[in-house]
């Protein structure tokens, strides 16, 4: 059998005969195909090709079905994920693909920007003496070969219940409460303040780790089973909340928290420097990286991103893929610090992004036209931990130095936006302006939900889906009449739900 690219999947041919344990210990983990890092930096397509047939079936193998799959405690959606890759092992991809959408309304993007390692993977037992078993790898193989055959997965649509419930945003947090809402049969309407759904999947994450005709695959196989979409629509201007609230029987908050942090140090407002925020969107929403969009973004040939979070990795890889000829990231930790993914920062150094550790900015410079020509950093050195528990960087007396550049991406993290929750002063928030919500999800305002980042604070897309999940449960029991619910099996700690901003550079 020929290999494929995952948009292009091959068909099963039949079961392989099952493996006793030791064969199946036996086998190494399969890498993950890639562009060549010196190509991938110079174009905006896809890093990571996904696994071949083949390559999926051998890692299918190393799954050891335990008798208690710690894996599925490790998924913030809990995918039964050894059901999947059973089904896989043994050839029946339409019922792989089946099983996975039943417990994920997002796989194609979970199998490329979920932190697996952290998670399912983490704990997979495997691990323990070994390597995990490739779960994001066998995702995303799976979920590609559902979004390459829609005629063999057709959508359900439920019978309608006559309840209507309203999403604010369309992110992952939002999309995936929609999907759940919809099989339940209840008449959704998501509400997108920006031209296009997809929240952060959209105008946060470059096309190289996230093609945008995936997530606009995964949107219109939520529109398919009955989810409505309004666009431009921005609650708290075009609609309060309170006015929302008069329309739908509950409504569900998932706007995230897209609020730039800055630096707070002299220069921060000369010409060439950017949130990554607005850099991001304008290059992934707006697609500036084409030649014919409408929409500008500078091109700089000498550019530093400050902070060392996927959002950080994420825009100083866009800048070399713009051109720069010299791309660096400033932290203010070390390397074991960094909260990027491994893989992000292995790609980035592929890619030829220089590392700046234990660097501090103090100043952005500019020329006597205000445009940025460089950085004054300083040295950092790891003391005691912090209240995060680890080392606290020091200044290092008289190590000021300069780096060059002629653009700064300032990426260290969000906060809550006040547009949404200034306009319901009923709806509660914290210190930080997130929103306040009971073990269930619900705020203070009856009947409205809320979830994700502006409930948690700025984190991942698989935990904002969580979220999602979890509060389309809730909402389903308080229009039922069932509330309240049983509680969560495992409930999130109030102090992980609700802290102050935590920005990629701490």
């Amino acid at each position: 059998m020929t290999e494929s690219r995952p948009d292009q999947p091959v068909e099963a041919s039949g079961a392989r005969p099952p493996l006793t344990k030791k064969e199946r210990m036996g086998i190494d983990r399969v890498a993950m195909p890639e562009q060549d890092a010196l190509v991938r930096a110079t174009n905006f397509r896809e890093v990571n090709l996904g696994l071949t047939y083949q390559l999926a079936m051998v890692e299918a193998q190393r799954c050891l079905e335990c008798p208690k799959p710690y894996c599925v405690d490790g998924c913030p959606v809990a995918v039964n994920i050894p059901r999947f890759i059973r089904l896989l092992r043994d050839g029946d991809l339409p019922a792989a693909a089946e099983s996975l959408l039943n417990d994920n309304a997002l796989p194609c993007v979970t199998g490329r920007v979920c932190p697996q390692e952290s998670q399912c993977e983490g704990v997979c037992l495997r691990a323990k003496t070994g390597k995990s078993v490739a779960i994001g790898s066998l995702e995303r193989f799976v979920a590609d070969w559902a979004q390459a055959h829609p005629e063999g997965l057709p959508v359900q649509h439920a019978e309608p219940n006559g309840r209507r419930v309203a999403i604010v945003g369309s992110g992952p947090a939002g999309l995936t409460a929609a999907g759940e809402l919809a099989k339940k049969g209840y008449d959704v309407t998501i509400f997108e303040a920006f031209h296009a759904p997809g929240g952060v999947l959209i105008y946060g994450i470059p096309e190289f780790r996230l093609p945008k005709d995936i997530v606009q695959a995964e949107v219109d196989r939520l529109v398919e089973s009955g989810v409505k979409i309004e666009a431009n629509a921005i609650i708290g201007k075009t609609f309060t909340l309170p006015k929302l609230r008069e329309r739908f029987d509950a409504i569900f908050i998932a706007v995230g928290a897209g609020l730039p942090v800055f630096m707070n140090v002299p220069g921060e407002n000369l010409k060439g420097v950017y949130s990554a925020n607005e850099y991001l969107t304008r290059v992934n929403l707006m697609g500036a990286w084409q030649e014919a969009s409408d929409t500008p973004v500078l091109h700089g040939r000498r550019v530093v991103v400050v902070g060392g979070g996927n959002v950080a990795m994420d825009a100083v890889r866009t800048s070399k893929r713009l051109g720069a000829a010299e791309a660096t990231i400033a932290y203010r930790r070390s390397r074991d610090e960094l909260p990027a993914r491994a893989e992000e920062v292995h790609h980035a150094e592929q890619e030829g992004v220089r590392f700046e550790l234990l660097t501090a900015p103090l100043e952005v410079i500019g020329d006597e036209s205000r445009w940025v020509t460089g950085l004054r950093c300083q040295r950092m050195e790891l003391g005691e931990p912090d209240a995060s528990g680890r080392r606290r960087p020091v200044p290092v007396p008289g190590s000021e130095f300069e780096i060059p550049c002629d653009m700064v991406v300032v990426a260290i993290g969000t906060r809550s936006n006040p547009l949404l929750t200034a306009s319901a002063p009923e709806l509660h928030v914290n210190e930080w302006g997130y929103i306040t919500t009971d073990e269930f999800g619900m705020t203070s305002m009856p009947g409205v939900f809320a979830g994700g980042d502006i409930v948690r604070g700025a984190a991942t897309v698989i935990l904002a889906m969580g979220d999602g999940k979890r509060s389309a449960a809730s909402i389903d029991s308080y229009l039922r009449g069932t509330w309240p619910p049983a509680p969560p099996e495992e409930p999130t700690p109030p102090a992980e739900r609700k802290h102050a901003p935590v920005t990629a550079s701490a």
